[in-house]
C-alpha cells in the first residue's frame, strides 16, 4: 500500500503543468480503482455517496433493463418476415428470378442491330410481402384457382371456402402492414431514442460521479502520504475534489429524476398495445366472419356425404 501512495504521490507533487497534472489525477483514479477492485481500501476509506443518489441509481439501472428487455424482442417488428421463416428460401429464389431478368433486358438491350438473337425485354416480378398472412393468402387463392380449373370446380365447396379464406387473409395481411408500420414509428424508434438518449446522458453523468469520486479519494490518499511540503497543496486538491464530487452528484441526480419521471415510455407501450389491439382485432372480426361462411359448407358438404351414404 505504502508503494502505491508513494506513486500517487510522487505523480501529484510533479510540476508538469495542466496537462500533466490531468494525467496524473486520471492515473491516481485509475491506481484508486484498482486498489478498491483488489480490496486494498478499507471500507471507511470510500466515499459515501447520499442515499437518494444510490437509490436513483437502483431504479434507474432496472429503467435500463426495461427498455432493453422489451426492445430485445420487439425489434423484431422491424422486419416484416418475423413469423414466415420460409421466406428466406422465397427471397433466394426471386433473387435468382432477379438476376435472370436482369441478364435477359441486358442482352434485350445491348444486342440491338447485331447478328446474336435478341430476345425480348422482361417485366420484373411484383416484389411479395413476406408475412404468414400474405403468405397464408397466396397459398389459399393458388390452391383455390386449383381447385376451380378442374371440371365443375366452380361448385366445389373446398374451392369455394378456400376462396373465402384467400380473402380473409388479404385483408389481415394489410391489418399486419399497418400494425407493423404503427409500431415501428409510434414504439420502436421513440422507445430507442429514450434508451440512447436521456437514459444515455444519465448513465455518462453516473460515470463522471464515479470517476470524480474516485479522484477524492485518490486526493486523500495523496494528502495521507503527502510530505509537509506538500501538505497545503494536497488538502486543497482535496477540497477541490470534494466540490466537484458535490456538483457532479447533484447533476447526476437531476438526470436521473428528469428520466424516471419522463412520461414517454409508457406512452410508447400505450402506442404498442394500442397496434397490437388494431390488429388482433381487424384479424378476429375477419376471422369470424368467414368462420361463418367456411362453417355454413362444411354442413353442407357434410349433409350431402351423408345423404348420398344413404342411398
Amino acid at each position: 500500500m505504502d508503494g502505491w501512495n508513494k506513486l500517487q504521490s510522487s505523480f501529484s507533487g510533479l510540476n508538469l503543468g495542466q496537462s500533466a497534472n490531468k494525467f496524473a489525477k486520471g492515473f491516481n483514479s485509475s491506481v484508486q480503482a484498482t486498489r478498491e477492485r483488489l480490496g486494498q481500501v478499507a471500507p471507511d476509506e470510500i466515499t459515501e455517496l447520499p442515499q437518494e443518489y444510490k437509490d436513483l441509481e437502483a431504479r434507474v439501472d432496472a429503467l435500463r433493463q426495461a427498455h432493453l428487455a422489451l426492445l430485445k424482442v420487439t425489434k423484431a417488428y422491424e422486419s416484416e418476415s418475423y413469423d414466415y421463416p420460409t421466406q428466406i428460401q422465397e427471397s433466394i429464389t426471386e433473387l435468382s428470378t432477379t438476376i435472370g431478368h436482369g441478364i435477359t433486358n441486358f442482352a434485350a438491350t445491348n444486342l440491338k442491330g447485331t447478328n446474336l438473337p435478341t430476345p425480348s425485354p422482361i417485366a420484373p416480378q411484383l416484389a411479395q410481402h413476406k408475412t404468414l398472412p400474405h403468405a397464408l393468402g397466396r397459398a389459399a387463392t393458388n390452391a383455390a384457382a386449383a381447385l376451380q380449373r378442374t371440371p365443375g370446380g366452380n361448385e366445389d365447396k373446398l374451392g369455394k371456402a378456400l376462396t373465402v379464406y384467400a380473402e380473409v387473409f388479404d385483408n389481415i395481411a394489410s391489418a399486419r402492414i399497418e400494425q407493423d408500420e404503427s409500431i415501428q414509428t409510434q414504439y420502436l424508434r421513440p422507445w430507442q431514442t429514450t434508451l440512447s438518449t436521456s437514459i444515455n446522458v444519465a448513465m455518462k453523468a453516473r460515470q463522471a460521479v464515479r470517476v470524480s469520486r474516485l479522484e477524492l479519494d485518490a486526493a486523500k490518499q495523496t494528502l495521507k502520504a503527502a510530505t509537509p511540503l506538500k501538505q497545503e497543496q494536497a488538502r486543497l486538491d482535496v477540497e477541490n475534489a470534494e466540490d466537484d464530487l458535490v456538483q457532479k452528484t447533484e447533476v447526476a441526480i437531476t438526470l436521473m429524476k428528469t428520466v424516471l419521471e419522463n412520461p414517454e415510455p409508457l406512452k410508447n407501450l400505450n402506442e404498442l398495445v394500442k397496434a397490437q389491439l388494431l390488429y388482433f382485432a381487424a384479424a378476429a372480426e375477419a376471422l369470424s366472419s368467414a368462420q361463418g361462411e367456411i362453417e355454413e359448407l362444411s354442413v353442407a358438404a357434410e349433409g350431402e356425404y351423408r345423404k348420398s351414404r344413404d342411398h
